[in-house]
This record gives C-alpha cells, sequence and structure tokens, in this order.
C-alpha cells in the first residue's frame, strides 16, 4: 500500500508536468487555427456590410479595379 506522501509527491510532479506544458506555446493547435480564419471571415463580411450599407458597391469596384473598366 503506498503512503499519504509517495501519493501526494507524485501527484505534484503531475502537476508540475502539466503547468510546463501548459506554458509550452510553440505552435497553434488546429481548433486555434480554425478560430482564427472564422474570426478573420466574420470581419470581412462585417466590414463589406458596412461599406454596403455605405452606399459603395464593393462588387463592382472589385470588378472595375480586376478588369480595368474604370
Amino acid at each position: 500500500m503506498r503512503e499519504e506522501g509517495e501519493v501526494s509527491s507524485r501527484w505534484s510532479m503531475f502537476a508540475e508536468i502539466v503547468r510546463r506544458l501548459h506554458r509550452d506555446e510553440r505552435g497553434l493547435n488546429t481548433a486555434e487555427l480554425l478560430g482564427n480564419a472564422a474570426l478573420a471571415i466574420v470581419a470581412l463580411v462585417a466590414i463589406w456590410g458596412a461599406l454596403e450599407a455605405a452606399g459603395l458597391n464593393v462588387v463592382g469596384w472589385i470588378e472595375a479595379t480586376l478588369l480595368g473598366g474604370g
């Protein structure tokens, strides 16, 4: 049977490893990348909507710029 101190010591070692891994920010995981992409799309749609509400024809401007229609 384990002693109380041994269990407590192992738990504190495990907790320290988890804390160290949690602070490690060397990479982004898939959920973070998808979240960032979703926020970027929402921001673009909001900007587009605000420009349309202000009376600017964004689609027409893009077509004219790309096709050189002036």
